[in-house]
């Protein structure tokens, strides 16, 4: 007459067949196992969400994703894939100015070939042609700055032209720094061939 209404429920609940489980529970029904403290609850969850990196484990992970990130731009730099470029070289005034550093023969491209030759024959005990080692560094240098000042002025006009609206500043700095690397070398790698319009 006094007994518990939970003790009777779980005596109909052991009585009772087996339901299906795809029905809905009862709200009312005993679920069978013990509700666990709120704090033992939280710490479970937050166990499950946040699985604790040590130091060790987070920086193996930050250095793959280091080295994935560097093969992707080497990768980028190899083909001219514009979206993982680095910053110095994203953007469309900066891949027009490298396509006009790469249609055109640059002589500060052939420097260091020449600067070789010459501390070759800088060295050698002659005097004729020690003189003519320092006669052509001379030459070489004057070339290489006019040639610059040219390309510049040119370069800096044609953004003008093709980009009124853009943000052009460090650009034309940009296309002479690569003016001066050999153009095998060049990186990204040149899309365009000489004597090409860009």
């Amino acid at each position: 007459m006094f007994r518990s209404r939970a003790k009777d429920e779980k005596a109909q609940s052991a009585s009772a067949p087996v339901t299906d489980s795809s029905q809905p529970r009862d709200p009312q029904a005993p679920k069978g196992r013990p509700t666990p403290k709120r704090s033992v609850a939280q710490s479970q969850r937050r166990s499950v969400a946040n699985t604790p990196l040590t130091r060790k484990d987070a920086a193996k992970r930050q250095r793959e994703e280091r080295r994935t990130a560097m093969a992707r731009q080497r990768e980028a730099l190899a083909k001219g894939d514009e979206r993982y470029l680095p910053a110095r070289d994203k953007g469309p005034v900066r891949r027009f100015a490298r396509d006009f550093v790469d249609s055109r023969f640059n002589i500060a491209e052939y420097f260091l070939p020449m600067a070789v030759v010459i501390l070759v024959l800088s060295m050698v005990r002659v005097a004729s042609l020690q003189n003519v080692a320092l006669l052509l560094w001379l030459v070489v240098i004057v070339l290489i700055v006019l040639d610059s000042i040219v390309t510049g002025f040119r370069l800096k006009k044609r953004l003008a032209e093709r980009f009124p609206d853009e943000r052009r500043r460090g650009a034309v700095a940009y296309a002479l720094m690569r003016s001066l690397q050999m153009r095998r070398l060049r990186l990204p790698k040149p899309q365009v061939k000489r004597g090409e319009r860009p």
